[in-house]
């Protein structure tokens, strides 16, 4: 709890209060007024929610943040603040990455609260099971890429974490589209467009059918959704346990790296 009081002082005078806050706002205002004007279904509605947000939002705001964190601790004596104390060099690391990750979840769920009441609102009957379902699959795999880029920030800076970003902003719009359909559970940038844009399929299921979609009634959604978590959950242990092996044995990088 020390760490965890600590990393949220740090965040004072930060970009990471306000891109928490201030973004779900924007985003979920100027997402409601261009399907209000474009008129789109429940379902595209819902794949374009978290499809830019899993997609853009994300990794750019993870390389951001990230970056930024591990910036800070470096201009600040070299990481003397890290390495200067009696705190187990792994709960540092963690209380570090909770910090970043969790605002960032909560973001998210500022962004479904506020759309939710807004939908709600100009369109009535907003599918909150169907919002929360896809928050918690999308947080599945956003926790595993975070995992990541933290990991990215302290090893290689600001800079190489921003790259990522970018990078994973561009592969993760490939990934949402026909050329991941075979390939997107094998890409971490690939898991929280794809787990979260999963439990829309629901939406397409009327009244007026006999049977569920095809993906539905087979099976399918289920079999994704199942490789999705395994291989999110595994990246997610993996870069965590590595990442907290490697930091306990790091002494911080030089300026020129």
């Amino acid at each position: 709890m020390k760490i965890l009081y600590s990393e949220i002082i740090k965040t004072r005078r930060t970009p990471l209060r306000y891109i928490t806050f201030l973004l779900p706002v924007l985003f979920s205002s100027a997402l409601l007024w261009y399907s209000s004007v474009r008129s789109l279904s429940d379902f595209y509605i819902h794949q374009a929610f978290f499809e830019i947000w899993t997609a853009v939002v994300v990794p750019i705001t993870a390389g951001l943040l990230f970056g930024l964190a591990a910036n800070q601790e470096e201009n600040a004596g070299g990481f003397i603040n890290l390495f200067g104390n009696n705190f187990e060099r792994s709960n540092l690391y963690i209380g570090k990455f909770i910090i970043i990750a969790l605002s960032m979840q909560i973001s998210m769920i500022i962004s479904i609260f506020i759309f939710g009441i807004e939908y709600e609102i100009l369109r009535g009957n907003f599918p909150w099971v169907i919002y929360i379902a896809s928050f918690i699959l999308e947080s599945i795999g956003a926790l595993s890429l975070l995992s990541m880029y933290m990991w990215i920030s302290f090893a290689w800076g600001l800079g190489a974490s921003i790259g990522f970003g970018g990078f994973g902003m561009l592969v993760a719009a490939l990934m949402s589209t026909n050329l991941g359909n075979s390939i997107w559970t094998y890409i971490p940038w690939a898991w929280p467009v794809r787990l979260s844009e999963l439990p829309g399929a629901y939406l397409l299921f009327t009244s007026s059918m006999a049977y569920p979609p095809k993906i539905i009634s087979s099976g399918e959604l289920i079999n994704q959704i199942a490789s999705g978590f395994i291989f999110a959950s595994l990246f997610f242990i993996f870069m965590i346990v590595g990442g907290i092996i490697w930091f306990k044995r790091w002494e911080g990088r030089k300026m020129y790296e």
